[in-house]
């Protein structure tokens, strides 16, 4: 299933845990936070100033890798 920057922060990191070192490199550091459970990753990326385009291609990428 791909990531869409509509999944909330904690459904991306449940279903796919490879990607917390994503969130982490892009300085997305809400992983553990309350937040993380209500704010979609644009959200999130925005309040950040994270570009959230980038984040969605890289966390595809790891979870794609995590697949093969």
């Amino acid at each position: 299933m791909a990531i869409t920057k509509d999944m909330t922060i904690q459904e991306v990191v449940e279903n796919n845990p490879e990607t917390i070192r994503v969130f982490l490199e892009h300085g997305l550091h809400c992983i553990g936070c309350a937040v993380a459970r209500f704010e979609n990753i644009e959200q999130g990326a925005l309040a950040h100033g994270i570009d959230v385009d980038a984040l969605i291609e890289d966390l595809n990428g790891k979870a794609a890798d995590n697949e093969n």
